[in-house]
């Protein structure tokens, strides 16, 4: 982790010899992007944190863990398909979700689905594209999140 660190600093020292003046745009841009993403991103923490405290590991474990069987999948897909959870808060969360018991394969149809299935955003997507490809991108999106979640669980069995 430091090396990370050493190389961030090094490529960021680079950057102002090149120009400052983009360097501190940049830095100033990224800063703005944090502090509109922190709030969402707490708040999602909280929720989750929430969650596992209310549940616990055992029954987190027994919905979501690897001997759930197909219901897992299904739970991920559904919860993935509904949420409004931005992408870069998806990752810690799920990071806390494997750290209670539940199984990557789930993690993975969790992260698909939130990134490519959109119920809450149906409405305005049927707006632009029509309900009838609307339903059939999610549809699709769906089942091929499953598809992964269940490929990837037999890939893991396998290693």
């Amino acid at each position: 982790m430091i090396a990370l660190y050493v190389v961030v600093v090094v490529l960021l020292l680079l950057s102002l010899a090149i120009s400052r003046q983009k360097t501190i745009r940049a830095l100033k841009t990224g800063a703005m992007m944090l502090l509109n993403l922190l709030p969402p991103f707490v708040s999602i923490l909280m929720i989750v944190a929430l969650v596992l405290t209310l549940l616990g590991p055992e029954t987190i474990q027994f919905w979501l863990g690897n001997r759930s069987g197909c219901i897992a999948y299904v739970i991920a897909a559904v919860v993935g398909s509904v949420a409004l959870i931005p992408g870069p808060a998806a990752y810690p969360m799920s990071g806390m979700l494997v750290d209670n018991g539940v199984a990557y394969p789930v993690i993975a149809v969790f992260i698909t689905t939130l990134m490519m299935v959109g119920i809450v955003t149906l409405p305005l997507e049927r707006k632009f594209f029509g309900m009838k490809l609307a339903l059939a991108r999610n549809a699709l999106n769906f089942v091929g999140a499953l598809g992964i979640g269940m490929t990837m669980a037999l890939v893991w069995n396998l290693l």
